[in-house]
């Protein structure tokens, strides 16, 4: 076992030392301290293409050796692949036409990101169920009040969020395992079809505290697995944007389960049962649709079925060079990632996510986003905003009209930030809007003080507050919490580290939800946005510290991101990169010139044209 340890801190200690690594044009890229490393630049060229077309040959995929041979050049250097003169004219083309169009993609990547994105619905949906039932449900079944019945309320909201921590999300690999992303998908979401319809159909609190727990394990393994299934289909240079359907999803699966909530509201008595019990819709479609979804390629590739994986890359992109280049990469920084990693199995796998360092320093960034998410309050108002503006003189159908725009708020402007997470970058979107989080929230809870003067006057501001604070969150954590978090990890602890974060971002949910209802009482509602209001500004604080920008990266050079020691990335961030931005966009000096970056990718020159202009021979040796 030490002698283990030792070969991951030297490995990683290779990994921080920037330098050791081979750059074809060093020179090239003098406006970074770390230069993200392409293992295929290590060899030759001639090196490269043998090895690709051997590993073709080797994997039932003869058939496209020389494809891969073709490929391999292309991924070497894939932002010059117009220098690699054995390409095919219509492989020219193709790479020419992904370039100068960034959202082209085949018809099945739409549909299965799109497909994910309605599994992201259901979350958004349980979540607006409960908060409609609670203006009713309390009374049906005689919990109403303070004191323990406020605990009761409390714990029957929370705890799909924290089965979905403790239990669901830990089942993740084990059922990814030997069901695959798409089989582990389809149970999750036969679970998720079937639970909101019993929650209709409970007649005690408890029987519905029951239902809510089995529901929340499939929340829990849904919620670590689709975001994952997203970005492993998604190419690097919008996968931000197809990745973060998943949040524009569950915001719109809150705004489809506010509107349920209204189209129900005048059915008497079992109008909390139809609200509960819709949440099924989203669910039952992607249990239907995922069978048409190609599997994940690469889960295919670590569980050795490699002429699968290529074939499901085939699907994914938009032509076979395109296919090759991505597969072909992705194999490439596999392989070095299970020479770190040898005989894993569940247990070490979790267990690297705290000890290696760089993946350490991924699950340090991606549980600050998903802890963030709770911090800052937005679900406060996404379990009870019923009951919080009823509490200010809103009717109860006032106040479902209410939160109805504020579900609208937020699908509309998630939207623009689909164009914003790959082109500005998450951590800087989260930078930015946290502080006019923490403002607008502040604002809310201090409007919430006013007494006097008419009843729009009193209501008008908590509202408008609110809904500014929304607009702040779904330009930036809303989108990005999940998002990040599925691309942080590596390939082979990418189950365990996102099981862990989903976890985080689950249990403090429940957390959250189950002690505001006293909260309310013991520090009145004013009082509890001043907390989380405090907490937003604790939240930027971590960002600032642990998460580290990821736009525009494959998920095998994200990895190497997370090489930096915390303390060089934050000394640089602290002493270099924010006095620049202050000086820069606050005392307006705009003659300035920025600073070199931690970290940016190798861009390689040439200086003449490559040696190849025949198709290389077949042979080499094993990548």
């Amino acid at each position: 076992m030490a002698e283990k340890n030792n070969t991951f801190k030297q490995q990683d200690a290779h990994l921080e030392d920037r330098r050791n690594y081979v750059n074809d044009e060093p020179d090239s890229t003098p406006s970074a301290v770390h230069v993200i490393h392409n293992p295929l630049k290590r060899d030759s060229p001639e090196v490269v293409v043998a090895d690709a077309q051997a590993f073709a040959n080797n994997n039932g995929l003869s058939e496209y050796a020389e494809l891969f041979g073709r490929a391999a050049l292309v991924a070497r250097d894939s932002k010059h692949f117009e220098n690699v003169s054995v390409l095919l004219p219509d492989e020219v083309a193709a790479l020419q036409y992904e370039r100068d169009h960034k959202w082209h993609g085949p018809f099945m990547l739409w549909y299965s990101i799109a497909l994910c994105a309605v599994g992201a619905a259901t979350q958004g949906w349980d979540q607006t169920g409960s908060n409609g039932a609670n203006l009713s449900f309390p009374t049906e079944f005689g919990i109403e009040g303070e004191g323990a019945n406020e605990w009761k309320v409390g714990a029957v909201n929370a705890i799909i969020f924290l089965t979905a921590g403790v239990i669901g999300a830990f089942i993740t690999d084990p059922l990814n395992h030997y069901l695959g992303r798409r089989g582990e998908i389809f149970l999750t979401a036969a679970c998720l079809t079937a639970t909101p319809i019993a929650s209709g159909f409970t007649h005690s609190w408890q029987a519905l505290f029951a239902v809510r727990f089995v529901m929340g394990i499939g929340i829990g393994a849904k919620n670590a697995t689709v975001p994952i299934f997203s970005a492993e289909l998604a190419p690097a240079r919008i996968r931000g944007a197809l990745v973060m359907f998943w949040q524009l999803w569950v915001v719109a699966g809150i705004f489809l389960g506010f509107c349920a909530n209204v189209i129900v509201k005048d059915t008497g008595r079992i109008a909390w049962r139809l609200q509960l019990g819709s949440a099924f819709i989203p669910a039952f479609i992607l249990m239907l649709g995922i069978y048409l979804t190609p599997e994940s390629p690469r889960w295919l590739m670590k569980h050795g079925k490699y002429d699968k994986a290529f074939r499901s890359f085939l699907k994914l992109r938009a032509h076979p060079i395109i296919s090759a280049r991505d597969y072909y990469y992705s194999y490439v920084i596999y392989e070095e990632e299970l020479a770190l990693t040898p005989g894993s199995n569940y247990f070490t796998r979790m267990r690297d996510c705290f000890t290696i360092p760089r993946i350490r320093r991924s699950n340090y960034a991606a549980s600050t986003v998903m802890l963030a998410q709770q911090m800052c309050g937005i679900n406060i108002i996404s379990f009870y905003s019923s009951t919080i503006f009823t509490d200010v003189g809103y009717t109860p159908t006032q106040a479902l009209y209410a939160s109805l725009g504020y579900g609208a708020v937020q699908v509309v402007f998630t939207i623009p930030t689909l164009f914003m997470i790959d082109t500005i970058g998450r951590r800087r979107l989260c930078l930015i809007t946290f502080p006019l989080m923490c403002i607008f929230l502040l604002a809310a809870g201090l409007s919430l003080l006013k007494t006097t003067g008419s009843k729009g006057s009193r209501i008008g501001p908590v509202v408008l507050f609110v809904y500014l604070f929304t607009i702040m969150y779904s330009l930036g954590e809303g989108p990005v919490a999940f998002q990040y978090s599925a691309e942080v990890f590596p390939t082979i602890q990418r189950e365990q580290g996102m099981a862990f974060v989903v976890f985080i971002n689950n249990f403090f949910a429940g957390v959250l939800s189950i002690t505001f209802p006293r909260m309310r009482s013991v520090m009145t509602n004013t009082g509890a946005f001043g907390f989380y209001a405090g907490l937003n500004l604790i939240a930027w604080f971590m960002i600032f510290v642990f998460v580290r920008e990821t736009k525009q990266l494959t998920l095998e050079e994200i990895d190497q991101v997370f090489s930096v020691p915390t303390s060089e990335y934050f000394r640089h961030e602290s002493k270099i990169s924010a006095p620049w931005f202050i000086k820069r966009y606050i005392f307006f000096q705009k003659h300035l010139p920025k600073p070199p970056s931690i970290i940016a990718t190798a861009d390689t020159d040439y200086s003449e044209k490559p040696k190849y202009s025949e198709t290389p021979p077949r042979g080499g040796s094993t990548a």
